[in-house]
Parts: C-alpha cells; structure tokens; sequence
C-alpha cells in the first residue's frame, strides 16, 4: 500500500505541476532553437484508469472479479530542426480480485478475462506491473514524419485493442506521409511487440502464442507457442478520400515466415434530406501462409503449409443528428481458418463486438445489429447492440481453433464524459451477455467463460 500511496501521489504531484507550468499548454507552433529549450517547451500528458470487472459464469461454474488501478505519464519535446523525442510509460496495480489463479473444480478451466487486467504470463503479479511503452525519435518534414522506436500504433490488423488496462505497443520504424492530396499513406517494420496484459517486450515470434492457443488442424493442442521464427512484421497502409463521402484503404501485413494478410475497404455515405444519411461499408480480407507458416514442424507452426483464408464483411446504417442504426454481416470462407494474433490487436470486421472474437474460425457467419445515441453536447453515449455467430461445429477443430460453440451476444455500453470541475473524466459502463447457440456435448468446459455468461465492467478514466 505504500508503493501505491508514494506512486499516485507522486504521479499526482506531477500532474499538479504541469497544469502550473507553461508545458502544459498546447504546443507552440515555433520550433526550439536549441536542444535545451525542446526540453523546456516539451508538453506532458498522462492519466488514470480504474477498471472493475466480474464474470458471473452459469450456476454451477465459477466467478471472478478484479479491481486494477493503474497511470502512466508521457513527455514530448518541442520540435528541434524537425526532431522530437518522445517518452512514456505506466504502472498498474491489482487491488482486489478473486484468485486468478485457481481452476474452476468442474472443468479446470482457467480466469479468461480479469487477468487481462493484469500480467497474462503471471496471474499472481499484483504490483510489479509498470512498463516502459513509448521511447521514440521522430523526424517531421512537410506533411511528413517518420518515427522510431516504442510507440503506439493504430491500424486495422495491429491496434490498441485498449479494452483492459493498457494498450498493445510496437517498437520499429513507421512512416506517415499525408504528401499526395486526399490520401494517407503509412506503414514500415516492426521487430518487438509488447501485447496489452502483459509487461515485457517480446520478438515478434515470441508475442504470438501469450494468450489462449487453441488447437492445431488436427485436435491437437497447437504447440507454436516460443517456436516461431519470424523477423519482423511489414506493414503498408493506403488510404484514400474521394470527396467527401467515400474512403478507400488497403492493408497488407507481411509477418515473415509466418503469413501474409490483405485487407481492402470501402466506406461510402450518402446524405439524404433533413439531415438523414446512409452508410455503407464493404471489406474483404485475405490471407495466406509464408513458408511454413512459423515452423517446419507442422505441431509448432502457427499457419498450416499452403494454409489459405478469406473473409468477406459488410456494413449498412442509417444516421441522423446523434443517431445512427447499423447492420453488418461478416462471412469467413470454408478453405481455411482466419488467424490474427489476438495478442496484436483486435480483428477488423464490421460484426466485432466487444469481448469477443470470431478468429480462429473458418466457414463461420456472423450477423449484427447496433442502435447509439448520442446527446447534442456529446457528452453521452449509448449503445446497443446484438449478434448471432455461428461457428462450426465444436468437433470440426480444423475450422474451429478455440473449439467455440455458436453463440448469441448481447451489449450494452453506456459511457458519459464530465465537464466543468471534472474536465477530463470518462466514465463507461459495459455490460455484456453471451448466450449458447452451438452444441456442447454436456461439457461445462465450452461453457466456462464462453456462453451462458454476464460480463460487467465499470472504466473510469482520467486524463490530463
């Protein structure tokens, strides 16, 4: 408790400071003339967040809770000669839960969400739980820069995924470029990954294989897990604006030795009179093996040999003022699985609901239906929404990795952000049900943590 106390109140103490100290206005536009007065006119930034979580699995089956507070704080010099330094890092703490630990003494199944709060690696981690997550050098030119080294990166195959404590970092070289008109063009390679619940940096074949394995093709247990070889990760992105009303990109992600993966998307709205409006989105995602997919031992490999996959998804809404009413369709193909290391980020289609996943899956449909409404201040949020995925079949491991029964999914995720004295506090409160579709076979253990199954999480955020 005092390590906590001596923390927050120095993390506090700093914050005080900033909103003293000219540093935390917004940047100036002049650039330093001397690497000294970079470092005085560098800007920090920083928060909290509290996450309270419990699980409240069927009646005979065990629940959990956690509670995890944690902070970080950033710092960013002014520009010098078009450089700028950037550092960050954070601290968590586990403040009350169950025993993350324990097995369920029905199934021997393990915590599947409260740990994800903490470290994944090591469940009865409860303080030493701080990360270094940014340490970079950028070089800005025109409508230009490039930056090197830890940071946060944001694209539809390696994301924050931020629906625990803290995001997924990446260390490498990334390029953004806005140069050409109407179009954005980023990308570059990464060689370490630091996956949100956990707190180490980890090489790219190392990363894959943290959170929950599965199964190979056969039903065995995969074994890739610290057997993958891969040099690094290659990333390009193109996005591009035709007007006003519709936007097109295309990914591909180049994970050495392991597999490659294409995404193209386009989002298109139409305005109609008295202020309605249509939205339609069209995505299509492919995939396929590299070399032996990790490891020329098929037990090992993380993408089967010759391994292939594609996925379809769509989108169709309507909005008008702080509403909007949204139906998306998602289809994976029957040649093979869809595989994107949950360690990395979550997955891009349209159907994605919060704290769930259709990956790992093949020849699996998902369906999804969502209602927000948001207030003419834009302080309050609501959302509503519902799915149904069907997976195969439990038994056809080949198409269904985590061996996941269909299921039904329900969302309610109501967020409001103060103003006034409690500028800069978000609160959420999401709470979320899944209910069995698929077959089980009278087995509590594609139950636990899977279907029949509440989820409850109340997220405050403080930022300053």
């Amino acid at each position: 408790m005092i390590r906590i106390v001596l923390l927050l109140a120095g993390t506090l103490h700093i914050t005080v400071l900033c909103a003293q100290q000219p540093a935390s206005a917004p940047p100036t536009p002049v650039p330093a003339a001397t690497i000294r007065q970079a470092f005085q006119q560098g800007q920090f930034s920083g928060g909290f967040r509290s996450f309270l979580m419990a699980t409240d699995n069927a009646r005979q089956l065990s629940d959990y809770h956690a509670w995890a507070l944690g902070g970080s704080l950033q710092f960013q010099t002014a520009t010098w000669r078009g450089f700028r330094l950037g550092i960050g890092g954070a601290f968590n703490f586990n403040l009350l839960s169950s025993d993350l630990e324990a097995k369920d003494s029905l199934t021997g199944a393990a915590n599947r969400y409260e740990i994800g709060l903490f470290d994944v690696e090591n469940p009865s981690n409860r303080r030493d739980l701080d990360r270094l997550e940014e340490l970079w050098l950028r070089y800005q030119w025109k409508k230009s820069r490039i930056t090197l080294g830890q940071q946060l990166l944001q694209t539809p195959l390696i994301n924050h995924q931020d629906g625990r404590m803290r995001p997924t970092a990446e260390a490498g070289v990334w390029l953004e470029s806005e140069a050409l008109p109407q179009t954005r063009i980023e990308g570059g390679w990464l060689w370490k990954i630091s996956p949100r619940s956990t707190v180490r940096w980890y090489g790219i074949g190392e990363s894959i294989g943290l959170y929950p394995k599965g199964l190979n093709p056969d039903g065995t247990g995969s074994g890739y897990p610290a057997h993958l070889k891969s040099a690094g990760v290659g990333l390009l992105g193109i996005t591009r604006h035709w007007g006003k009303r519709a936007k097109v990109q295309l990914w591909d992600q180049y994970v050495d030795n392991i597999f490659n993966t294409v995404l193209a998307q386009v989002d298109y709205s139409q305005p109609l009179r008295q202020g309605h409006g249509l939205l339609f989105g069209l995505q299509y995602t492919a995939q396929q093996a590299l070399a032996e997919g990790g490891n020329p031992d098929a037990r090992l490999a993380y993408f089967q040999k010759g391994g292939r996959s594609s996925a379809l998804s769509l989108q169709a809404g309507w909005q008008r003022q702080g509403w909007q009413a949204l139906a998306a369709y998602t289809r994976i193909g029957a040649s093979g699985r869809f595989l994107s290391p949950r360690e990395w980020g979550r997955e891009p289609f349209y159907t994605f609901m919060s704290r769930e996943r259709v990956e790992g899956s093949g020849d699996a449909q998902a369906a999804t239906a969502r209602l927000i409404w948001q207030n003419a201040s834009q302080k309050l949020r609501l959302e509503l929404a519902y799915g149904r995925f069907y997976l195969p079949d439990l038994r056809r491991v080949a198409l269904n990795k985590y061996a996941f029964p269909a299921f039904q999914q329900v969302n309610i995720d109501l967020r409001y952000t103060f103003g006034g004295a409690w500028e800069g506090l978000r609160a959420q409160l999401l709470y979320v049900w899944k209910g069995r579709l698929g077959e089980v076979y009278g087995q509590d253990k594609y139950v636990i943590n899977r279907v029949d199954v509440s989820l409850y999480n109340l997220i405050l955020n403080y930022t300053f």
